[in-house]
């Protein structure tokens, strides 16, 4: 009897041991600091604020009877301002002015910016008087950008994309064609009848520091 009385003592004695070490398990834990957000200097971000863009034009809907020569280019100036989101600098909102020109050679073909037709009509090799005519319409252009920069505190040496939309008004289309017979004469000829004078295109662009690609549409 006193056997079993001693085995009851010391199974009370360990079970006692045990509960004292699982509640001293439990003793909370404070919780991990917060992380910091990290805080940009934008003091002396430039971030595009003046773009010079050259591109290479193709005309939409072009007919196979009218002929384009050399590099048919789209020139683009733009002063931009750029504003940052403030919960999150990486990404800004752009919006400028400027002005947008494309210009297109054509060789023994006169656009007629002077006739009576309705539609533009071009004068072939066999009835043009003049050796080359340079097409130009010139928009003056309000660009809007949604931007991603890499690294905006060094926009410069980063990483960067941009989305957007630009609206524009013509302000100047015209004609400049040199003589067949004499090289000397040149013909100047400034007529928007033939053109949209407004017009809304997508833009897009991509690149990493000063240098970089884009696209309209």
């Amino acid at each position: 009897m006193k056997k079993i009385f001693a085995l009851i003592a010391v199974s009370i004695t360990i079970c006692t041991s045990y509960a004292q070490v699982d509640t001293a398990s439990h003793i909370p834990v404070p919780p991990p600091a917060p992380k910091t957000k990290k805080v940009y200097n934008l003091t002396n971000r430039p971030n595009d604020h003046f773009m010079l863009q050259l591109g290479y034009l193709v005309w939409k809907g072009q007919p196979d009877s009218i002929q384009s020569s050399g590099f048919p280019r789209s020139i683009n100036a733009y002063f931009m301002f750029d504003f940052p989101f403030k919960n999150s600098p990486r990404f800004s909102a752009g919006i400028g002015l400027g002005i947008g020109s494309d210009q297109v050679v054509f060789k023994k073909q006169y656009p007629d910016l002077n006739g009576p037709s309705k539609t533009l009509m071009f004068n072939g090799p066999d009835t043009a008087t003049f050796k080359k005519t340079k097409l130009a319409v010139t928009y003056l252009e309000l660009p809007v950008e949604l931007r991603y920069v890499a690294n905006p505190e060094n926009s410069d040496k980063s990483f960067k994309v941009a989305l957007g939309v630009k609206a524009g008004t013509m302000i100047k289309a015209g004609t400049r064609s040199r003589s067949i017979n004499n090289p000397a004469y040149i013909q100047k000829i400034a007529d928007k009848r033939y053109f949209n004078t407004t017009r809304i295109v997508g833009t897009a662009r991509v690149g990493f520091g000063h240098i970089g690609v884009f696209g309209t549409y």
